[in-house]
């Protein structure tokens, strides 16, 4: 095999997941080590703030009068079991986005906006910054089993 027979992409059909144009550009992303960065897109329509319905399944009807009954978005997460439940003020966390992903100072920016809205933030498995800790007044701390030295 000579030198440039070496470097040609290898002929693969189209997966369910990438077409053979895709397949082609990682493979020479992979042989030469240049890529772009940029993300390769969503397969389905990204969700909209739109999109959230909120049910008040417990209401036996709706509140008729502002100044008389009022409605909040006030939610209580653990007060079945938990000696300390977490009390936000809307019913939207951040998701657990670990530290590899985001920056530090993208997850200061979060733990701030979270507070500021009065909900809560999940710190995600790459662990635990000192900024998002003291950034975030709600931090959800996740724990994997058996990942990163931690074993509960």
């Amino acid at each position: 095999m000579n030198d440039a027979q070496s470097h040609q992409p290898i002929a693969h059909e189209a997966s369910w997941g990438y077409d053979s144009r895709m397949i082609n550009y990682i493979q020479k992303a992979a042989a030469h080590g240049l890529y772009e960065i940029r993300g390769l897109g969503a397969k389905r329509r990204l969700p909209h703030f739109d999109d959230l319905v909120f049910l008040g399944s417990s209401l036996s009807r709706y509140p008729l009068e502002g100044y008389r009954e009022k409605c909040t978005t006030k939610t209580i997460l653990g007060t079945r079991y938990a000696t300390k439940p977490i009390e936000l003020a809307i019913p939207i966390t951040i998701a657990g986005m670990s530290f590899g992903s985001l920056s530090a100072n993208v997850k200061e920016a979060l733990g701030l906006a979270a507070t500021a809205v009065g909900t809560s933030t999940t710190t995600g498995d790459g662990g635990m910054t000192s900024e998002e800790r003291l950034s975030s007044k709600t931090l959800i701390y996740q724990c994997l089993p058996s990942r990163y030295g931690f074993n509960p």
